[in-house]
């Protein structure tokens, strides 16, 4: 082929490339992205949603749409969209629980692996949960309630948001390195909670840390101990429970992740994680996550992924050991 030849066929070649760009839009332009939030609006991962989605939208120059679909404490969302295309158009914000605690606890009912069935794109926050007492427990202290359940063995309860959530997982762990019992009261949602831990009910709980705090600084709960690593910032009082001689190392944490079906092009999953640091990193965005009692996260897409496995692991250690089934 002479050279002339050769320039035809390579812009040939050029305005063919553009056609089928022109035909097909990159992504994430030929529409909206929708972003499923596994629960009900109102709560603390849909309002983490909605705030990263309008940030994410901006940065992609696209709209994130949100939809909720709650029920079986978040499986019904993360399973749609583990199953939907990998295309780019379609995230959900996972939760530690029906991400990496629910296919444990009933095996049968969540048929997704979401370390097989989702790609992760990043850790969005992190937060600890406030172990609270109603106020006439003789108990101010992590110390106290294990001398307490020690000395009244089966008679003391905790409650949570559920079977198999963070919340009781955490409380278990608590449990089995003190060696007590405490019998575990599950509800489904927080605010009854409160409710009836002020009103006697129930001797303690565990709660998220925006749940705990004012009832906490209300003096409506008595705050026993932060599950994280560090103290809160809104109950710098409070100590953690690794602080409790016989906890040394003790961080437990709820946390929310952006997600993508399983082999949603690197290519894309590697822009959204990007585009969610920079979101995360603002200064608006951080002061956000401190209102919630949030860290927000960091990271690449690997890193996040390593953190789900890492987590997955410690809590099958936690449901074996429990026998926490549903």
């Amino acid at each position: 082929m002479n050279s002339k030849l050769k320039r035809i066929a390579v812009a040939l070649a050029a305005l063919a490339v553009a056609a089928s760009s022109h035909a097909q839009p990159a992504w994430p332009a030929a529409r909206p992205i929708t972003l499923i939030v596994p629960f009900s609006a109102g709560g603390s991962v849909d309002v983490a949603a909605r705030l990263v989605a309008q940030r994410l939208g901006e940065r992609l120059k696209q709209s994130v749409v949100i939809e909720n679909l709650g029920g079986a404490g978040g499986t019904i969302g993360v399973a749609k969209a583990a199953a939907l295309p990998p295309d780019g158009y379609t995230l959900v914000m996972g939760a530690d629980s029906p991400v990496a605690i629910a296919r444990l606890i009933n095996p049968a009912a969540v048929r997704y692996d979401a370390l097989r069935d989702l790609a992760p794109v990043g850790l969005v926050n992190t937060a600890p949960m406030v172990l609270v007492a109603r106020p006439g427990l003789p108990a101010n202290t992590l110390g106290d309630v294990i001398r307490l359940a020690r000395s009244q063995p089966g008679k003391l309860s905790y409650a949570t948001s559920g079977v198999g959530t963070v919340l009781h997982l955490a409380m278990e762990l608590i449990k089995d390195r003190a060696g007590v019992f405490i019998t575990h009261v599950p509800y489904s949602g927080g605010a009854q909670i409160v409710t009836d831990v002020v009103g006697n009910q129930v001797d303690l709980a565990l709660l998220v840390s925006v749940t705990a705090t004012p009832n906490v600084q209300s003096r409506k709960l008595k705050a026993i101990a932060v599950t994280g690593g560090k103290r809160l910032a809104t109950l710098p009082d409070v100590p953690t429970v690794a602080e409790t001689p016989g906890f040394k190392g003790y961080d437990v944490v709820t946390w929310t992740g952006l997600f993508a079906p399983a082999h949603t092009p690197p290519a894309i999953v590697e822009r959204l994680n990007r585009e969610l640091n920079e979101v995360l990193r603002s200064d608006d965005m951080r002061a956000r996550m401190q209102e919630q009692g949030a860290v927000g996260g960091s990271g690449s897409a690997a890193e996040f992924a390593a953190f789900v496995q890492r987590e997955q692991e410690r809590y099958a250690v936690i449901v074996r050991k429990a026998n926490i089934k549903e």
